[in-house]
């Protein structure tokens, strides 16, 4: 059942998000209803394992209940506004709007065995990267914990309409390597590598981390998640500290300083030299490895020369705990980039696996409904 349309509520808004909201503060809220806080224990497993996106379908609960939730909560801050398909389904992007309008977008892509959500943590992005139409829009909203958790949870509900909708015998299928058999059948990875700069967003971003790790609630591992950063070093600092054990990608696509602050202005700030410290720190305290993203530029970052510069850059002061997810670019309009061929990307990658640097090129998935990597920018089209 599909939430109330806050887009056309504005009244909605002054009403508590039960996303939002964490275990404790719900709890408190319908202890000041006069309600026994043992049903908190029970919302929060119709939201988070039952996946009710309405209070009506809150059957445990009493009426009087269901309709004061009803009257005075909302379930969601955002909407629901399309879901467009692709590679025959199996990629699927949910347009979600603010209550002004302002859009947001999510993908869910189904491989065998595994389903991966990319979450938004804002609208827009401020980071301004040159390659990314993300990048374009500028930043319009950062978005709540509940408002990320919102996202997740219309991902693990979509899981059944692929499974339903899935045709074994469609070249999609075959391409993807899908059968009957390893459709999955939950929601197995998070990240956040949707539209925005999760640590410009940090603590609602990992609060929505917090709800979804929940375990009387959703009940998702720590290591199912994994947050990307354009390289705010502040941010990595701060999650080396943080208690979950939550992967991390950086947005890295050269070696070079000049090159890196031409493509991404957040090299100026933090230049590689500081980066690569703060990932080093990140490393030595957490032993968990990094991945660096690496968008493959015709001509620009994606010669030999730059590939060795990149193992150089990961070897110096010895090997670093990493590993590199060669991304070919998805065209963007408005940029006068290319798309390395599938020549320069696999002679990249395999220097650096010469290099003793693990190294593979991602799968392009949802180029055909603008959901691939760089290419959300919240259209309705």
């Amino acid at each position: 059942m599909d939430r109330p349309d806050i887009h056309n509520r504005p009244d909605l808004c002054n009403r508590p998000d039960l996303y939002n909201l964490s275990f404790d503060a719900l709890k408190d809220l319908l202890v000041s209803w006069g309600q026994p806080a043992f049903r908190a224990k029970q919302i929060r497993t119709q939201l988070y394992q039952k996946l009710s996106s309405e209070p009506a379908e809150m059957s445990d609960l009493p009426k009087a209940l269901r309709e004061r939730l009803a009257t005075e909560t909302h379930i969601g801050g955002l909407t629901l506004k399309r879901v467009f398909k692709g590679d025959g389904g199996l990629t699927r992007k949910a347009l979600f709007a603010f209550p002004d309008g302002v859009v947001v977008e999510t993908v869910l892509m189904i491989y065998p065995k595994r389903a991966t959500v990319c979450v938004s943590s804002q609208a827009g992005c401020p980071m301004g990267c040159v390659f990314c139409a993300t990048a374009k829009l500028g930043h319009l909203h950062d978005l709540t914990p509940g408002m990320m958790v919102q996202q997740v949870l219309w991902a693990a509900r979509e899981i059944e309409a692929v499974r339903g909708e899935f045709d074994p015998h469609d070249k999609a299928a075959s391409r993807h390597r899908l059968t009957r058999d390893s459709l999955p059948t939950h929601l197995t990875n998070v990240v956040y590598m949707g539209m925005g700069e999760p640590f410009n967003n940090y603590d609602n971003w990992y609060g929505s981390v917090e709800r979804l790790h929940d375990p009387d609630g959703f009940n998702m591992g720590a290591r199912s998640f994994t947050v990307s950063t354009v390289g705010l070093v502040p941010g990595i600092l701060k999650l080396a500290e943080a208690p979950l054990q939550i992967n991390l990608a950086i947005s890295l696509h050269t070696a070079r300083d000049e090159e890196r602050s031409a493509l991404m202005p957040v090299n100026r700030k933090f230049p590689i030299a500081d980066l690569m410290q703060a990932v080093r720190d990140y490393t030595a305290k957490t032993r968990r490895r990094v991945s660096f993203e690496y968008v493959l530029l015709a001509e620009k970052n994606d010669t030999p020369e730059e590939a060795e510069e990149l193992a150089d850059l990961l070897t110096r002061g010895g090997k670093m705990l990493c590993h590199v997810n060669l991304i070919p670019w998805n065209p963007v309009s408005g940029t006068n980039l290319a798309r390395s061929t599938r020549g320069r990307v696999t002679a990249f990658r395999d220097i650096l696996e010469a290099r003793g640097i693990s190294a593979t090129i991602r799968i392009q998935r949802g180029a055909d409904i603008d959901a691939a990597c760089g290419q959300l920018a919240g259209s309705s089209a």
